[in-house]
């Protein structure tokens, strides 16, 4: 009667999992990528950066040649007649349209510093939006491996469960014969109800990571993984030297980072500009009438203006001394990273290869551990040992699948990092 108990309370929630699992959404890898892409905020504000920072570009480098212009225009009517200029005679309506045009002639050399800085924020833009792509992809991966990982550790988990049971039945058998002791049956008792709380907890996963992935997707529930192929990790494409080299020259991170530095000098250079005189040409033309779109009486100027900017409370040293600390950080920033890309890398790169080499070891580990499992129980139902080895046999097994599952998904995560270092995918195009 406390088997079946037992039975029952294990095999309930299992069954309710199962059931509820065949009737989520299911995404493959790509279509997750895809999604999520269109979805992060992140990534949509990188891709608009992109085109802000090219009208942006498209400012400085106008302004380089062609003046402002604006055009307006009044009308104005009175409650008795006026003189009006534009008709030299007395109305009761006055109309004026006017042209203004201007154009700096010289800036001291604002306007190169301009163009500098707005392309070193577009080249900026379009590697954050190549940093923060791979980024939602690393964070999309992160969550579907651990949709894949979870379920395969509940099936590590019901393994357990399996096995305890078999155990249990075993050691009553014996117990009731008496071949073993009382204890034998209340240690296998106790090893079913650790697997019975581990499988729980294992469910429990598994639901949280689904509704992570489906967040993570748009969906308004849980959504489940396609499962991927289990082929053991290949070797990586490029050496630890190469990748180095490589994330430094063209990974997305630095190249932001140089592109930040090389704005904020530029814009270092636009605040000295304001130490420099200034010269405008402006040019007008109003014309004056009674009627709106009508030219009575037109005037027109061209003005050439020069100052020299002397003392404005101190208001330009402030804004070159926040520029020049900005430019500080920025260089310091980038001189940081690049200190850093080869403890990051190699982090990174080392992390496959270790998680590689122990899939490798693990699919070893769990055939060992299950013929160590297969040749205790037999002896234990012989009575040539002790209910200890089975419980240990039982426990290593376990533990060689869960770290076989471990392994394998943490060598798919560490590479999904070492390409948003790189910002390029090594093998195939998940997208």
């Amino acid at each position: 009667m406390i088997l079946l108990a037992v039975l029952h309370a294990v095999s309930g929630p299992a069954a309710h999992l199962s059931a509820s699992q065949d009737s989520l959404p299911r995404v493959t890898l790509a279509e997750a990528l895809q999604r999520a892409a269109r979805l992060d905020p992140n990534y949509v504000r990188a891709v608009g950066s992109i085109d802000n920072s090219a009208w942006a570009r498209r400012a400085a480098i106008t302004a380089m040649v062609l003046p402002s212009i604006n055009l307006s225009t009044d009308y104005t009517a009175f409650s008795r007649d006026q003189f009006n200029v534009g008709t030299s005679a007395p109305a009761r309506t006055s109309a004026t349209m006017r042209i203004d045009a201007r154009y700096e002639l010289f800036t001291g050399g604002r306007k190169l510093s301009e163009v500098s800085r707005t392309a070193a924020d577009q080249e900026s833009a379009i590697a954050g939006e190549v940093q923060q792509r791979f980024q939602t992809a690393l964070d999309t991966e992160a969550d579907y491996y651990s949709v894949l990982s979870n379920r395969e550790l509940l099936d590590v988990s019901r393994d357990r469960v399996r096995r305890a049971e078999e155990g249990f039945v075993t050691a009553r058998a014996r117990v009731v014969s008496g071949a073993a002791v009382q204890t034998d049956s209340l240690q296998l008792m106790l090893e079913l109800d650790r697997a019975r709380i581990d499988l729980l907890n294992a469910e429990s996963r598994l639901r949280i990571a689904r509704l992570m992935l489906g967040r993570r997707v748009g969906a308004g529930g849980p959504v489940d993984a396609v499962s991927l192929d289990t082929m053991p990790a290949p070797d990586l494409p490029i050496s630890l030297s190469q990748a180095v080299t490589e994330t430094i020259e063209l990974g997305p991170e630095y190249r932001v980072a140089r592109a930040n530095e090389r704005s904020a000098e530029a814009a270092l250079r636009g605040r000295r500009a304001f130490y420099m005189p200034q010269a405008v040409l402006s040019a007008n033309n109003v014309g004056f009438g009674d009627r709106p779109f009508t030219r009575g009486l037109t005037r027109s100027s061209v003005t050439v203006s020069v100052t020299f900017p002397l003392w404005d409370n101190a208001q330009r040293e402030l804004a070159f001394s926040r520029a020049r600390t900005t430019r500080d950080l920025a260089r310091l920033t980038r001189e940081d990273l690049e200190r850093s890309a080869q403890a990051d890398v190699t982090a990174a790169y080392e992390a496959y290869q270790t998680a590689r080499a122990t899939a490798e070891v693990s699919v070893r580990g769990v055939q060992i551990a299950r013929e160590v499992y297969r040749v205790q129980e037999a002896r234990y139902r012989a009575g040539a040992s002790t209910i200890l080895d089975l419980l240990d046999a039982q426990s290593g097994l376990t533990e060689a699948q869960a770290t076989l599952v471990q392994a394998r998904y943490a060598a798919r995560l560490a590479l999904a990092g070492l390409e948003a270092m790189l910002g390029r995918r090594l093998f195939t195009d998940k997208e």
